[in-house]
């Protein structure tokens, strides 16, 4: 119980203080006049004045509260490696018995991971775990911390006073000293880079624990594919220059052998994702005579600002020879050997419209096309009645490329095109809105081409099976035979139109190959807290995929159909750094936070990181593998005092109470107040009546 004096003025205290100054200058006037009685007047002003203040006496209950003392654990994933994790826990147990035995102590233990702190982190956070386990406690009842982990610590406070707290922070950490590791790590690496021009990556290989300046192997990958093996020096950073194969991530991965005896091999391995820009797709667009879907071309391509078109309409073929001189004309000239054999390579796409031969295209250029796309490059045949004429292109050396040859015969009837078994499932066709439906909501076609697909897919047919697209591979090119000229209906709403957008930019895109139509493809996504494994296939059946953590454990699991050609699965997304997936021939990567998370980057054991907080705090740093005699014992130690030594670590002495309950005895209250001033005001009076 506490006793105390408060006051209440009834006045405010401004006006009460003005009150007493005049007070206090009669009362001096009234002993200075020297009168009878005086002393018991001057009183009787002073106990006046003591009414108006309104004492009162206080009793207060007061419960005193327990000091609190935080025991901080590292569960980060590096704690796993060699003994850490269980020297931690024996930690742990020791220090809550050694804690528990003090009177007025409570213990808090913070488990600091991932998980606790509410989703994927990046590093050891054992400081942020501290202040959320603190947030409740007053900064008076810190009694102090101690924190077992392995020094690897990436929020240290600058300064002690960050802490929000003046109590001593000890450290335990755990592993063993000369700890043995290697790693690689990205010292200078772009963001993004042009498709198809190379990067420079600078590493370094670093060897902790082990002779320095070692020879080293290293492998470089780019999405999964080895590019080359540099034999570098240990300590030394080194560059190598990748090429930009495609747009989107192009993961480049380093790896190094392990070394024996060493702590993980986890991050003998690092990687950098650059970004593939195209500087510009460059398509060849050539139409053999205005026609009505000469437009749908020219506009779809023209609306695509990532496309370079150069567009040629054969106005006036050599046959129409007049007489008219040239510098007469207003025609532009066909360019043909600037663009079919100088310049070829330089098209991402080459696409013939409605095109026949009329004696512009010599047929040494037609070869030129052929070596073009077994070459790598692109060609799309949107053919019309001319493809059945005598001077078909199918008449010229497209013919070994070319996946449909011409019947001889047109069929004219209004159809619905459909799609093929092999359409429902390939990327270009597979999610053409109307395509579910039966007939499908689409604009009728009244002219299609008849041929026999001879090699590739036909994605779209008419009635019959007659083939209306064919998609076909030539050596590393790609070739689209586009066998009705009736698309153009789809583009004007006739009958509600179709998706003739949708369609032709994925059949340019796919044969320009970008990665995303591909008919057999791997991806990684994210969505959120989990890892989503995405397999397109033409297969009817997929294996099921291996996914690799970044930390290198392993998961496999099954893929269930989505969709026509897609396969899903998923599982959750609780690592950071670069994931990989298996399925079959093929592989895919995707990274989730950092590509290189603090956790793997350095992972031996050190006392130094923690020490410059711990040295201004007073606190001690101990590790646990050179503690033979058992944990530093534990002492209650005053703020002045010191608060750790070679055997002991001290916690600070907290005397902190709450009130439970308050007594008020007012002095001038009730009776007792005029009992008082009534005896003071009597004295005054007998005394003058004398």
């Amino acid at each position: 119980m506490n006793y105390g004096l408060a006051f209440s003025p009834f006045v405010s205290w401004w006006i009460f203080a003005a009150i007493a100054a005049a007070a206090v200058l009669l009362a001096g006037l009234l002993l200075a006049s020297r009168t009878r009685g005086a002393i018991f007047r001057a009183l009787a002003l002073l106990v006046g004045l003591l009414a108006l203040a309104n004492p009162s006496f206080t009793s207060e209950e007061r419960e005193p509260l327990s000091s609190v003392v935080a025991v901080v654990v590292d569960k980060s994933a590096s704690q796993s490696f060699g003994e850490r994790a269980a020297q931690t826990e024996a930690a742990r147990a020791a220090l809550a018995e050694k804690l528990g035995a003090l009177p007025g102590v409570e213990v808090r233990t913070i488990l600091s991971d991932a998980a606790a702190q509410g989703g994927v982190q990046d590093g050891t956070r054992l400081f942020s775990a501290l202040s959320a386990g603190l947030a409740d406690v007053p900064p008076e009842r810190v009694a102090g911390a101690i924190m077992i982990t392995d020094g690897r610590v990436h929020d240290v406070p600058e300064t002690a006073r960050t802490l929000g707290f003046t109590a001593p922070v000890h450290a335990l950490i755990s592993g063993q000293p000369g700890e043995r590791d290697r790693r690689i790590s990205i010292e200078k690496a772009p963001r993004f880079g042009i498709v198809g021009q190379k990067q420079q990556v600078t590493y370094k290989v670093t060897d902790e624990g082990l002779p320095a300046g070692a020879r080293v192997s290293v492998v470089v990958r780019r999405d999964g594919e080895i590019v080359a093996r540099p034999l570098v020096t240990a300590g030394r950073a080194e560059s190598i220059e990748v090429d930009i194969t495609h747009a989107g991530p192009n993961f480049v991965e380093f790896e190094v052998p392990g070394v024996e005896g060493e702590l993980t091999r986890v991050n003998n391995r690092t990687a950098v994702a650059i970004d593939g820009v195209r500087d510009k797709l460059k398509v060849l667009l050539v139409s053999g005579e205005p026609n009505a879907g000469e437009r749908t071309w020219r506009n779809l391509l023209k609306s695509d600002a990532n496309v370079d078109l150069v567009h040629f309409t054969i106005l006036r073929p050599p046959e129409k020879q007049d007489g008219t001189p040239i510098n007469e004309l207003s025609l532009i000239a066909f360019p043909t050997r600037e663009l079919f054999q100088t310049k070829i390579k330089d098209f991402d796409l080459i696409i013939f419209d409605r095109y026949a031969q009329q004696g512009v295209l010599p047929q040494v250029y037609f070869d030129n096309i052929v070596r073009y796309v077994r070459g790598g490059g692109a060609v799309l045949v949107a053919a019309g009645t001319d493809y059945v004429d005598n001077g078909s292109l199918y008449n010229t050396p497209l013919e070994e490329i070319l996946p449909g040859m011409p019947s001889g015969n047109v069929t004219e009837a209004p159809f619905h095109p459909r799609l093929s078994e092999e359409g429902k499932r390939h990327p270009v066709t597979r999610s053409l809105p109307g395509a579910a439906s039966e007939p499908p909501r689409w604009s009728r076609f009244f002219r299609v081409i008849d041929a026999t697909a001879r090699s590739g897919t036909a994605l779209i047919n008419a009635p019959g099976d007659k083939p209306i697209l064919l998609v076909d591979r030539v050596g590393e090119g790609r070739v689209a035979l586009l066998l009705s000229d009736h698309i153009w209906l789809w583009a004007r709403g006739y009958e509600g139109g179709g998706p003739h957008i949708d369609l032709l930019r994925h059949l340019s895109h796919w044969l320009m190959k970008e990665p995303d139509l591909e008919e057999e493809r791997l991806k990684l996504l994210v969505d959120g807290t989990n890892l989503v494994v995405e397999r397109q296939s033409m297969a009817s059946a997929v294996p099921s995929a291996v996914v690799t953590t970044p930390s290198g454990a392993v998961r496999t699991l099954t893929l269930e159909e989505a969709a026509p050609g897609l396969w899903r699965a998923t599982t959750p997304a609780d690592e950071l750094g670069l994931w990989r997936a298996a399925n079959g021939p093929l592989s895919a990567l995707a990274n989730i936070g950092p590509l290189n998370p603090k956790e793997f980057a350095e992972v031996t054991s050190t006392r130094d990181i923690l020490a410059p907080l711990v040295a201004a705090t007073g606190g001690g740093v101990w590790r646990l593998s050179e503690l033979a005699g058992g944990l530093p014992r534990v002492a209650q130690v005053g703020t002045e005092e010191r608060r750790a030594g070679a055997d002991w670590m001290g916690i600070a002495t907290r005397d902190v109470s709450v009130v439970r309950g308050i007594g008020l005895f007012p002095v001038f209250a009730g009776l007792s107040g005029l009992l008082l001033m009534l005896g003071v005001l009597s004295l005054a009076w007998v005394r003058e009546g004398r």
